[in-house]
């Protein structure tokens, strides 16, 4: 390997290098990752692949394989749309429909393959559609058209063929159900006032669109939509650009009671069809101008506009679209940005561009009952939304294997919009929570996935739905920090300027990498995984190996790097910060002590030899601030994992959280908390969680003192935004750890709570803690008025917080009662049924039952999530969390087997990572169980 090197500061042709680094970074690796992965392809054609994906269709013909051929490119659709709010004479909530859409002929043919899917087409002198030819052009003529359920086709046979650079016009008419399944075209209801309303919204991400109209719906075949919508008179109808005209039209007035009116929307930029999106609603907003005159406005029901639970997101989006445009130095490319909160949501959010759609809890906030956490969440995921009306829908992937580089980025700048609205939070360093440190987790394991993978993994709607995930979210944020880092945040930004009208491979001249910036990204990008850096202060040796969770696993997935990476180093030496250095053939000081990944831009992990952990340690208890706040997180996390992965000793990892005593920032504790819960789960149910118990409330007991001081006995919340968070931890392990009169302040205040509903003085930062307390200490009573509280509250953000906290009781048949309201959308509402189910099983108590329901019931809940809800992964991932046994080990691969046939659809790999995590926990507690109770006991004597 080369010399490693570092980027010079004082070079005078900065700003066009800088725009060609980063512009070569983000545009063109899409193109120059899809050359290596067939290069790739060829070198390792015979190599074993993870058992993840479906065994291929032997057929040939285009109809049976999932990607569109080349031969037609969409121009152009006009869309009429109507949906029905009112049940049919078969009990039914339909739309009907009729689109055109205007097409090119690239490439001779006599097939066209439109998307089709659940729409019940009119037939033409026997053809499901129309076909004509544009500008003079005869169009052949339609031999037979039928549709191909397996891969959700219109298939259009014709008697001749289409021309090259020719234009035709394809024609249909259909009607669909306007069902509650949370995805295409669908409705939701909601009570409001005591009345059920009903509204048509749309979620066409990922292959949804199809649902609402034929269409060519891949990411890349994008077109210009002209949408016209007919609805109720009395609702109002949006859709992706400006209303031009709304008028009641009389020949579709079919009397007083159905009057309608009709809605033509302008043309919208080209784009892709996932971004379409329409709404239907008796919504209401507030508005206001950019300085630019862009109109802003939020949408959501009466009641919450009514109550102002809009105007933190009002407020916010001016100065987040007023970033992104500085940052991606291009005006924002529309007209308007709407913003919808909708009561029945699958996703967080949405991009759709120009009416982006939310959660409620996403959305509105009301600072009564919103903690401080509803408020971070709806400043980061707006921004993250935001984000892509540049990087995503002006420039999009071509297809969903390169879908990192969508969400990759949005959730890497969600951070920096966030942090420019809100400038007191210190938002930047909680990407080491959020994105790094979740990332890490899945990414060591053998059934990760490379950021980008081959096209020919990701075709079927459930390997799309897989790829949406903490690999393509946060690995990517953490992936395109690093990058930003290394080339600094200004040179980062330079190139994206540029990127949206430029392409360009130029070198970089004057800029000193030890390689390319394609050579050092492929690696972090064309692989999965990451390394653990071991620096030996001994000799000054630094080295690199593949990070896994479980040391003898064995990796199927070959990589041409050979699993290894150029990584940029930046550390310090006894408190004083050093200059970067690249991990090729380089040597630190020794005898010193070293901390590596300072301020954590990297994305890898650190061992140290024993001398400097010893050193770190001792620094830690002397005085901890020397060390960066995201960096006493960082040792925190590392010294756990690299434990976890037998690479130290586990009582060594332990030692790490002695310093607590002394901790009061929010960062430190969220990652060692993350951590020990983790030992919860494994230990809770053996004698380990006795001493575990003891040591942690020694631990926290100066903490929960601390707060109980400066918010006079817990009757105020501290001013800083991250102190409010630890406030939370301090009342959440205190409680949980039985720190004197912590349990009995919860109580208290719920039962007070209980005694005059109307008036809940509970603080909204600490209601979860203390719903979920009481309603545990509780009985049926409790949780009885926590259920009616549930169903009266008015507010997303509270009704999650006693959703989650029903889950915490300890009586085993209302554990069973909750999980059976699941199956029920008039008790909890479809996109809720799952995370509902996940709190259950994150309960002691309430882990078998959650466990032996999902088996019970597995066909109901596959056929509702599985084939491409992208929520779905999640629930195996919670039921089966706790399994360290074994025994439960034998069940879950028992589960699989019984399931074979069914299949797990975009939960495949989530259960192959669940197989993996707990064989991984079974051989590690074999040798460290002993130890950690040993080590527990001494510490809390």
């Amino acid at each position: 390997m080369g010399k490693g090197y570092y980027i010079s500061k004082h070079l005078a042709t900065a700003a066009m290098v800088l725009a060609a680094i980063a512009l070569v970074t983000i545009i063109a690796l899409s193109v120059v990752y899809n050359r290596e992965k067939s290069k790739n392809a060829a070198k390792f054609s015979k190599a074993t692949t993870l058992p993840v994906f479906p065994t291929p269709k032997t057929s040939n013909e285009p109809w049976d394989k999932y990607r569109l051929p080349d031969t037609l490119s969409p121009q152009y659709y006009n869309v009429t749309l109507w949906p029905r709010l009112v049940k049919n004479a078969n009990g039914m909530y339909i739309f009907t429909g009729i689109s055109g859409v205007m097409f090119t002929c690239e490439k001779k043919t006599d097939l066209i393959l439109i998307h089709s899917n659940k729409l019940n087409l009119t037939v033409f002198k026997g053809h499901h559609a129309k076909l004509t030819g544009l500008s003079g052009v005869t169009a052949p003529a339609i031999k037979t058209t039928w549709f191909q359920s397996e891969t959700q086709y219109l298939v259009i046979q014709l008697e001749g063929k289409l021309k090259p650079g020719k234009d035709y016009w394809l024609y249909t008419e259909f009607t669909g159900e306007l069902a509650d399944d949370l995805e295409g075209f669908y409705r939701s209801e909601y009570m409001e006032n005591g009345e059920k309303k009903i509204i048509a919204i749309t979620q066409m991400q990922a292959t949804y669109a199809r649902k609402a109209f034929p269409c060519f719906d891949e990411p890349g075949m994008k077109a210009v939509f002209h949408i016209t919508l007919i609805h109720d008179r009395g609702t109002t109808a949006l859709s992706n650009s400006q209303e031009i005209s709304k008028t009641n039209n009389p020949s579709l007035n079919l009397g007083p009671h159905n009057c309608l009116t009709e809605t033509i929307f302008g043309p919208t930029k080209r784009m892709s069809t996932y971004l379409i999106a329409f709404v239907v609603s008796d919504f209401t907003y507030i508005d206001a101008k950019d300085k630019k005159g862009v109109l802003v406005r939020i949408w959501a029901r009466k009641k919450a506009i009514e109550d102002r639970q809009g105007d933190y997101a009002l407020n916010i989006t001016q100065p987040i679209l007023e970033f992104f445009e500085k940052y991606y130095n291009t005006s924002y490319p529309l007209s308007k940005s709407d913003q919808i909160a909708l009561p029945d949501f699958n996703s967080g959010a949405m991009e759709n561009w120009g009416l982006v759609a939310y959660r409620e809890t996403a959305l509105l906030y009301d600072p009564r009952t919103s903690a401080n956490g509803n408020k971070q969440r709806i400043v980061t995921v707006v921004s993250h939304e935001l984000a892509h009306m540049w990087f995503g829908n002006l420039v999009t992937v071509k297809w969903w294997n390169d879908l990192w580089l969508n969400e990759g980025f949005a959730s890497y700048v969600e951070y920096l919009g966030a942090d420019y609205a809100e400038p007191t939070w210190n938002m930047k360093d909680q990407t080491i929570l959020y994105d790094l440190q979740s990332a890490f987790a899945v990414d060591s394991l053998t059934s990760s996935h490379p950021l980008s993978r081959k096209e020919e993994e990701v075709n079927t709607p459930s390997e799309i739905s897989e790829m949406f995930n903490t690999i393509s979210y946060s690995k990517g944020a953490a992936v395109l920090k690093m990058l930003s880092e290394f080339l600094t945040e200004p040179v980062f930004a330079k190139g994206l300027s540029v990127s949206f009208t430029v392409l360009s491979l130029d070198q970089t001249p004057g800029i000193k990498l030890p390689y390319s910036v394609h050579e050092i990204m492929n690696r972090w990008i064309l692989q999965m995984g990451f390394p653990v850096v071991t620096i030996d202060t001994r000799t000054g040796n630094v080295s690199q190996k593949h990070f896994l969770l479980e040391p003898e696993a064995v990796v199927d997935r070959k990589s041409e790097f050979n699993y290894e990476w150029f990584v940029p180093i930046k550390w310090m030496k006894k408190g004083q910060v050093q200059d970067q250095l690249w991990l090729l053939q380089k040597s630190v000081s020794k005898n010193e002590w070293v901390l590596a990944n300072l301020h954590v831009s990297g994305y890898f992990r650190v061992n140290y030899d024993l001398g400097n952990w010893e050193r770190l340690l001792s620094q830690l208890e002397s005085n901890h601030q020397v060390i960066p706040v995201v960096n006493r997180a960082q040792i925190l996390d590392d010294a756990f994992n690299l434990a976890r992965a037998s690479i130290i000793n586990i009582t060594l990892a332990l030692r790490t959280t002695k310093y607590l005593l002394h901790e009061r920032e929010y960062i430190p504790w969220e990652a060692a908390l993350r951590n020990l819960n983790y030992f919860f789960q494994l230990f809770d149910r053996s004698e380990v969680y006795g001493a575990m118990q003891a040591y942690l409330k020694k631990q926290v007991k100066p903490l929960f003192e601390y707060f109980g001081t400066i918010s006079s006995n817990w009757t105020t919340v501290p001013s800083g935004h991250t102190d409010q968070f630890t406030q939370i931890i301090a009342l959440s392990l205190a409680c949980s750890t039985g720190v004197e009169g912590c349990r009995e302040l919860t109580r208290s205040w719920f039962k007070k709570w209980m005694q005059n509903p109307p008036n809940n003085a509970i603080h909204p930062n600490l209601r979860s803690t203390v719903y979920c307390n009481a309603i545990a200490a509780g009985g049926a009573e409790e949780w009885n008025f926590g259920w009616q509280m549930f169903q009266k509250a008015t507010v997303a953000a509270e009704a999650v917080k006693l959703r989650s906290a029903l889950a915490c009781t300890k009586v085993p048949w209302l554990l069973n009662r909750y999980l059976e309201y699941t199956m029920n959308p008039e008790k909890i509402r479809k996109q809720d049924a799952t995370s509902t189910i996940g709190y259950i099983a994150s309960n002691i108590i309430g882990q078998p039952l959650a466990w032996d329901f999902i088996r019970a019931n597995w066909d109901y809940f596959f056929k509702l999530y599985g084939t491409g809800s992208f929520i779905f992964s999640g629930l195996i991932r919670d039921v089966t969390y706790r399994f360290c046994t074994p025994f439960e080990l034998s069940q879950l691969k028992r589960f699989q087997k019984d399931n074979a046939e069914t299949g797990f659809g975009s939960g495949t790999q989530a259960l192959q990572q669940a197989i993996e995590k707990t064989t991984a926990k079974i051989k590690w507690l074999e040798g460290n169980k002993e130890p950690v109770l040993q080590w527990f006991l001494s510490e809390s004597a």
